[in-house]
């Protein structure tokens, strides 16, 4: 099959080892290939689906460096992920902490980092750990997020043989399920009915608001592993960070026994933990005695099925009801340890210094760079930015856009972005445009007495978020001290 604009690939060399008499696994190569819209590949041997007998090991951490170079550590799960794992991205509710930039657009098909939207994190995630099969779960707003979803990633993903695909499913009401979603949990159980007809193992369960990357097949496999009915990703925590999380308590075997939700003087102390269980060292672990849950699970089908329909058919969140439960009824709740960059976006000042946080130098909070693990999108066939006497510094262009004559530092600039002669852009996030003007249109637009999209001559743009399609004229100052804290400037489109 041909495929345009190919943009990563990723091979996972797997040796082969027979199965013996006490239950061994046959572990089978395999290669990925990888394109702009889709993902293809075949399987270079064939073997048996069937489960092995799990194995206890102790629990895998993943280290900041093996989530900068995925190719240090590789992981082959049997059977493999795209066969076994269906993902469940959860798109989260009407996000009024990052109004007004969900007015028209759903949370997860805010823009970011220049090129993409932030669903393109779990997806991307989702194809690079081999996990084709996904269905994003929303309800507000999901216009833009629908149509972003279907030009970036083909429906039939992996071709005929892994029948991969990234759905969205809104809410809907229906005789059995009169309401909208009425939380994460809810979520899920009202398309239970479509997720069982999957012939998978595990169902893996993420947010649609976070920026990280990670290795979900080594998250499963220590599901696998450890026998655990659930799996939770757990994050590392000083005390001044752990307050602002739900946090967890582990046992000796990184099985989780206690919850507490933001705990705050000796309720935070009371959930300390020896967090070279999970894999840090001595070092680390002094410095990070706290686990705080991510919203990251993997949750063993059976398990699913059977919390939401019978043990808790009217909880609606996962974290604080569902899995809270799941320990209290005696299922096997076990925590996975990732070490490694984590930004939940759900409010504009989260947005606005993640997004900042890829000019960091010399190493930037997030990379977009890895050519381990790409991150995909859609493919715009945008020409290259053209930056006419420019000074730029710090900073991140996005595709399509015309600078002239004009300085940015700090910033991040997004696609087709339009700047004029004279302009200042400091510590500033610009979303760009969904189309060009043509020079009729302007000429239409100052009969009128209007502007074009983009910054106009001489205006000054410093510690703002400037939403796609803006028109900001000639002479403007947009700063911090007329705007409290940092600018919005919203166009309201998608």
């Amino acid at each position: 099959m041909a495929s345009m604009a190919s943009i990563g690939s990723l091979n996972v060399p797997c040796s082969s080892s027979s199965s013996s008499s006490n239950g061994g696994r046959k572990i089978l190569p395999r290669a990925l290939s990888f394109s702009a819209s889709q993902l293809y590949g075949d399987k270079i041997s064939t073997d048996s689906v069937s489960v092995a007998p799990k194995r206890v090991r102790n629990p895998v951490v993943v280290s900041p460096k093996a989530v900068s170079d995925s190719q240090n550590s590789q992981t082959c799960l049997d059977p493999d992920a795209s066969k076994s794992v269906l993902g469940i991205i959860l798109g989260g509710g009407a996000g009024t902490r990052l109004y007004p930039l969900t007015k028209k657009r759903a949370k997860p098909a805010v823009p970011l980092g220049a090129n993409y939207r932030l669903i393109d994190i779990p997806v991307s995630n989702c194809l690079n750990s081999n996990v084709s099969k996904i269905y994003v779960l929303t309800q507000f707003n999901s216009a833009s997020l629908n149509r972003h979803l279907s030009r970036a990633y083909a429906s039939n993903m992996g071709g005929y043989k892994n029948e991969g695909f990234v759905e969205v499913l809104a809410a809907q009401q229906s005789p059995e399920n009169p309401n909208w979603f009425q939380g994460t949990a809810d979520a899920v159980r009202q398309y239970l009915w479509l997720f069982e007809e999957h012939n998978v193992l595990e169902y893996l369960v993420l947010a649609g608001d976070h920026l990280y990357r990670m290795d979900y097949e080594k998250f499963i496999q220590v599901h696998r592993e450890s026998d655990a009915d659930i799996t939770v990703a757990a994050l590392p925590m000083d005390e001044n960070r752990a307050t602002a999380f739900g946090l967890m308590k582990i046992d000796e075997e990184g099985r989780i026994i206690e919850f507490a939700e933001k705990p705050k003087g000796e309720q935070l102390k009371a959930m300390k933990v020896d967090t070279t269980i999970l894999g840090l060292d001595d070092e680390r672990a002094k410095e990070m005695p706290y686990i705080a849950s991510m919203g990251i699970y993997v949750v063993s089908k059976n398990v699913m099925l059977n919390l939401l329909r019978e043990k808790f058919p009217a909880a609606n969140d996962f974290g604080s009801e569902v899995i809270p439960g799941a320990t209290s009824i005696g299922l096997r709740v076990q925590a996975y340890l990732y070490d490694g960059y984590w930004e939940d976006i759900g409010t504009i000042e989260a947005f606005y210094n993640a997004n900042l946080g890829i000019t960091k130098k010399p190493v930037p909070d997030f990379s977009f760079y890895d050519r381990s693990s790409p991150i995909y999108t859609q493919p715009r066939y945008l020409p290259p930015s053209k930056m006419l006497d420019a000074d730029v510094t710090d900073s991140v262009i996005g595709e399509g856009c015309v600078i002239k004559n004009c300085k940015i530092h700090h910033s991040v600039v997004g696609l087709r972005s339009c700047i004029s002669e004279g302009a200042i852009i400091e510590d500033t996030l610009l979303m760009g445009a969904d189309y060009y003007e043509t020079d009729a249109d302007k000429r239409f637009l100052a009969a009128k007495g209007s502007v074009p999209i983009g910054i106009g001559r001489n205006s000054h743009v410093k510690r703002a978020i400037i939403d796609k399609n803006a028109r900001i004229g000639e002479n403007v100052k947009v700063r911090r001290s007329s705007l409290g804290d940092f600018g919005i400037v919203s166009n309201g489109d998608e």
